[in-house]
């Protein structure tokens, strides 16, 4: 018989991101997580505290996963590289859009991630208050579109039939334009919504450099 793992802190949130990911965090209970664990539920208040303790430490880990932006004197190719990464991995852990900066104690790899991010863009020149606007603006644009990505209601390799199940469903004529998208662009070989991303990042990226070039520290 294999020896059982033992409990640590590191095993318990590896656990729970898990959970996390199958339940979301609502299904995120000491109950449930113990008898995943198969231990009892006292056993995890050696290592965590409380559920705010395993939210702290899931949401820390999540940002882990995130890949750092690099020292790149390119500044757009390094916030680029960290947004996709970002949209990744809320794509692996969805129930994570929403809590990620809901913490009052953020851990060691959050707080490092916001520190990289922000290093990025000053020294690419971005004042103070131009830095702020630039982060609180491209964290609002990966989170947004990761809750629009989980909430659709259909695959993304199948929005071809849904597209037309939903236009099937209504009078093309009660909503001519919804129709004409769906012929023009939304049906035409090769579209895909996740392409949306890349077009709205560069439109962020554009206008930041725009602002950036006329700002004065």
């Amino acid at each position: 018989m294999s020896q059982q793992v033992p409990l640590s802190r590191a095993r318990v949130l590896e656990e729970a991101v898990a959970l996390a990911d199958e339940e979301g965090v609502s299904g995120l209970t000491i109950r449930a997580l113990a008898q995943r664990l198969g231990v009892k539920p006292m056993s995890l208040y050696h290592h965590v505290p409380n559920k705010e303790a395993i939210l702290d430490g899931i949401v820390d880990a999540v940002f882990a996963q995130i890949e750092l932006p690099a020292e790149d004197p390119d500044w757009r190719r390094a916030l680029s590289r960290r947004a996709h990464s970002a949209r990744e991995v809320l794509g692996r852990h969805p129930w994570a859009t929403v809590v990620m900066e809901s913490r009052a104690h953020p851990g060691p790899a959050t707080l490092h991630h916001h520190d990289a991010v922000l290093g990025v863009l000053r020294r690419a020149g971005f004042p103070y208050a131009l830095a702020a606007h630039a982060y609180a603006l491209l964290d609002s644009y990966v989170y947004g579109f990761a809750l629009t990505e989980a909430a659709l209601p259909f695959a993304p390799q199948d929005v071809e039939s849904a597209v037309g199940d939903f236009l099937a469903a209504f009078p093309v004529d009660a909503y001519p334009n919804l129709a004409a998208l769906a012929e023009h662009h939304v049906l035409q070989p090769g579209y895909a919504y996740g392409a949306e991303f890349g077009y709205g990042l560069d439109l962020i990226l554009d206008g930041l450099a725009t602002r950036l070039a006329t700002a004065t520290s």
